[in-house]
């Protein structure tokens, strides 16, 4: 049966990949694909698992196409339809792979997860009697995912419980939000963080918007950074809130005459009129960088940080098998000026590693107001501000310790922070005059916990050189203070406090002035 299903899914791929050419693909490749399955199933030393050498054979016909075609087998397939949809059915919980950890950042509120009491901090040891040790975060969410209503066991380790907790879960419907953060910066200036595109994206968005505008918003910082990009349709939702109608948003173009497309803006009065600056690095992905391209190359903001990947083509989702599908690169995009972003793969390692390209060796455009931008290479920032963690920050970020500090400061289980407690309101009165009471609204990483921090690393016993500690001394506090306010007042407070010392924000905000004059000139035309 496994043999039959590898063979009725090269013979689909060969549909796919082959349009007009079936009866050649059928007669040559078919029949030899064939007959290599059959004298591998009779003569290899012992049983194949032809399900997976099916996959197998098919990430490899890809694989000689482009680094972006791909296949989606079972599981794989069904959570990318959970990203583009916006939700899934699950615990409720952020995880991350801490060392050999799957440890629990938190539970999103009214779940499963946060119904049962997990916490922060917690480490899932088991899932369904199985050790998560040897397993990625990825395998981790496969399995904690499943359809509503069913169950999952789960067993949790806690600091200060002497036995782990067996717990089973109902799965239920959670939401999975593409647009998770948005707060005041300043009092005229919001900030929104995009982590991908998604069928509720666009809604979402503009309930950030709405949000922000009521406390005052003049200005809009929107953050790219990591997004891995995800439904082409609503990248250019997202690029027709800021530009006015008519104005090219992208092209397309490909060997099949139905995928060539001109799309520009088709809606007016949204945001046009507020000033926006965009944040990208390497790590802004596909939807992302069309939506960066369109505000570039029409003058409409400004871009800081780092170029961007440099993906410029685009992908269709063939469905193969109910579970299973082959995303396949079926066109081209182009920005409005008309450079094509996407950079040379015919050396797979330097693309891989984002090896940056010579300027000389990548084309020229122009913006609709004469700014000189170039192609093959992703987008280039305005303003370059370039950003790597120090190795000892690096090294203790990997480990988990920030985060398992914060947890334990907040929580008062450090030598110091005994003897603080965490009030809300400035007029809290303290009953224990032994207890100082920290106001969180003035808040900050001083020396005194720079060397609390110390001890609990000494305690674990990570070794440190002391020099590097201060060399990345910048970079702990701003850890530190994210940690903790994440654990005392939540997850979005904790990135909020980062933000105000990144310093590709604070890049942003001082160029705002330059940003308000481009849209003046827009105004103008």
């Amino acid at each position: 049966m496994k043999k039959k299903i590898f063979l009725i899914i090269f013979f689909i791929i060969g549909l796919i990949l082959l349009p007009g050419r079936v009866e050649d693909t059928w007669n040559h490749s078919f029949k030899k694909i064939s007959a290599m399955v059959s004298i591998i199933d009779e003569n290899y030393y012992r049983e194949i698992n032809h399900e997976e050498r099916a996959y197998a054979s098919i990430r490899g016909m890809l694989q000689t196409l482009d680094p972006h075609s791909y296949f989606l087998k079972p599981g794989y397939f069904t959570r990318l339809q959970e990203e583009y949809k916006g939700k899934y059915s699950g615990l409720g919980i952020l995880i991350q792979k801490q060392e050999d950890r799957l440890v629990v950042i938190s539970p999103l509120e009214g779940t499963p997860a946060y119904r049962l009491g997990i916490q922060g901090g917690d480490v899932i040891s088991h899932i369904n009697g199985e050790s998560t040790k040897p397993i990625s975060s990825i395998d981790a969410v496969q399995k904690l995912r499943g359809p509503k209503g069913s169950k999952v066991n789960i067993t949790i380790v806690r600091d200060g419980l002497e036995k782990p907790l067996e717990l089973t879960i109902v799965r239920a419907e959670i939401p999975l939000y593409s647009v998770p953060y948005s707060f005041m910066l300043k009092e005229d200036i919001g900030y929104i963080f995009i982590r991908n595109f998604a069928e509720t994206t666009t809604r979402e968005f503009e309930k950030k918007m709405d949000s922000l505008i009521k406390q005052g918003m003049k200005s809009l910082i929107l953050d790219l950074r990591g997004n891995s990009g995800g439904v082409f349709s609503k990248s250019l939702e997202l690029s027709d809130e800021f530009l006015p109608k008519g104005a090219k948003i992208v092209s397309i173009k490909g060997r099949r005459s139905y995928y060539n497309r001109e799309l520009r803006a088709g809606n007016d009065d949204q945001y046009e009129k507020i000033p926006l600056v965009i944040l990208i690095n390497r790590a802004t992905y596909s939807a992302s960088e069309i939506v960066s391209g369109a505000v570039k190359d029409n003058d409409r903001g400004l871009i800081v940080g780092e170029s961007s990947w440099g993906k410029g083509l685009v992908q269709t989702v063939f469905p193969l098998l109910p579970d299973s599908a082959v995303a396949l690169t079926t066109a081209r995009y182009f920005t409005p000026s008309g450079r094509s972003i996407q950079r040379d793969y015919t050396n797979i390692e330097d693309y891989r590693y984002s090896k940056a390209i010579p300027e000389t060796e990548r084309e020229v455009r122009y913006t609709s107001g004469g700014r000189r931008v170039l192609g093959q290479g992703g987008i280039s920032p305005d303003y370059e501000v370039k950003f790597s963690y120090q190795t000892l920050t690096a090294d203790l970020l990997l480990r988990g310790e920030f985060f398992t500090y914060g947890r334990k400061f907040a929580s008062r289980a450090t030598p110091l922070s005994k003897k603080y407690i965490f009030p809300k309101k400035q007029d809290v009165k303290i009953k224990d005059s032994t207890k100082k009471a920290i106001i969180l609204k003035d808040f900050i990483v001083n020396s005194e916990i720079l060397e609390d921090f110390k001890y609990y690393l000494h305690e674990k016993k990570i070794e440190f050189e002391s020099d590097k500690f201060v060399k990345a001394k910048k970079e702990i506090i701003r850890e530190l203070e994210r940690e903790i306010y994440s654990s005392l007042l939540g997850i979005e407070e904790g990135i909020k406090v980062y933000r105000k010392s990144d310093p590709v924000v604070l890049k942003a905000i001082e160029v705002f002035p330059e940003a308000r004059t481009l849209v003046k000139k827009e105004e103008q035309k």
